[in-house]
């Protein structure tokens, strides 16, 4: 009776013993999967969203290691993934509203913008004061650089750069970028090359010169030049672009070169405030259109170089026409002279619907020798013309426009 009782009080004890080493096994599981919770939210969350942000963190892994494999751990690895693709699609979500709020308002700058160069030129045809066209002339710079920043917005958002325009010398391409930014007179080109850019390349190249040129230019004191050359190789050509600002740090052009080489769409809520967006635009537009840009810490001014490489599908050779040669039986043909006013006077001519990029509205900034001298010129023109046209009906060509009649 007494060896009954020992059994089963002994059978009880080993009972409750396992009962509670159960108990204990089963709350340290718990405690396990509640401080992996916490370590989920609290750390492993927040740097995903940083890193979903472009914040070069690490996420961190599983806080307990033993978990690893586990069913339980296999279901946090599901939230962080449905976590990842929801933030994902509200950061697409997101830039694209942006992109497309911000295209239709760059559309309507564009839209006033071409608006203002129309009454500025026809300020500028119907003024003769030196005084007045010296002001329509900065106005008319002014107005190109915020159609330009209106044009690399809107390009940066998804949009095209603009018309198509005929193939270009590359010289005319350096000028047309140089003519759409602030500091023009401090940009030097010192070599020319023969080669021009097939026509569906040359407004990208022009946009994309006019913001590496901006950058050289405001980065730099305004004491120094901007210095650029041409650089020929067996399968294309560089522009290269000189300054002597205050350079970048390893980690300014990694980060520089990440946006040249387009390697993901560029953030535009991660360019700035405000924006910085030339580098961003540049690299979209050389992965859009088949060149390439590159910038180096290796300036001979202590600055910046920056490199716009164009290969040899996108040149050609610049085109030249030959002068007449009459026949040995012919006499030469005499060119007929410039049309000019009653009064004695050029005519002005209209221009031409083709135009090359020097032509282009943006294209109509003056060129780095102009000033209170051009704007005598241009009113003395003004004044010629308008006598011309206010002479008395008698004494006016009858016959040729802009001859007087025999």
């Amino acid at each position: 009776m007494d060896v009954a009782l020992w059994i089963a009080i002994a059978a009880i004890g080993l009972a409750l013993l396992v009962t509670y080493l159960r108990q204990q096994r089963i709350r340290a599981q718990l405690r396990t999967r509640d401080q992996e919770a916490a370590h989920l939210v609290t750390h492993r969350l927040p740097a995903l969203v940083e890193s979903l942000n472009g914040v070069p963190v690490e996420v961190p892994g599983l806080f307990h290691q033993e978990l690893a494999g586990t069913p339980y751990a296999a279901k946090l690895d599901s939230v962080i993934e449905l976590f990842t693709n929801f933030a994902a699609e509200t950061k697409q979500r997101a830039d694209r509203a942006a992109k497309a709020t911000l295209t239709s308002t760059m559309r309507g700058v564009q839209s006033l913008a071409n608006e203002q160069q129309l009454v500025i030129t026809e300020m500028q045809h119907r003024h003769d004061d030196p005084e007045v066209l010296v002001d329509l002339l900065k106005i008319d710079h002014a107005n190109s650089q915020l159609a330009r920043r209106a044009q690399a917005t809107a390009v940066l958002c998804g949009s095209w750069p603009g018309q198509q325009r005929a193939a270009s010398p590359l010289i005319d391409l350096v000028r047309g970028g140089t003519s759409r930014i602030r500091d023009y007179l401090r940009v030097k080109v010192h070599t020319q090359v023969d080669m021009a850019v097939v026509s569906r390349a040359v407004e990208p190249v022009v946009l994309a010169l006019a913001e590496l040129l901006d950058n050289a230019a405001r980065y730099s004191q305004p004491n120094t030049s901007v210095e650029v050359h041409f650089q020929p190789a067996h399968n294309g050509i560089s522009i290269v672009i000189d300054d002597a600002g205050v350079g970048m740090n390893a980690e300014e052009r990694e980060r520089t070169q990440s946006l040249l080489s387009a390697q993901a769409a560029p953030d535009i809520n991660r360019l700035g405030d405000p924006p910085q967006i030339g580098f961003a635009l540049a690299g979209v537009l050389a992965a859009r259109y088949g060149f390439k840009v590159f910038v180096e810490a290796s300036s001979p001014y202590g600055g910046m170089r920056a490199v716009v490489f164009l290969p040899n599908e996108l040149l050609t050779r610049v085109e030249t026409r030959p002068a007449a040669v009459p026949p040995a039986d012919e006499a030469p043909v005499e060119e007929a002279p410039t049309p000019r006013t009653a009064g004695g006077l050029p005519k002005r001519r209209r221009k031409s619907s083709t135009t090359s990029v020097a032509d282009a509205p943006t294209e109509s900034i003056p060129t780095p020798t102009w000033g209170r001298g051009r704007a005598q010129g241009m009113g003395a023109w003004q004044r010629g013309t308008r006598s011309g046209r206010t002479e008395p009906a008698r004494s006016r060509p009858n016959n040729d426009e802009g001859t007087t009649a025999p």
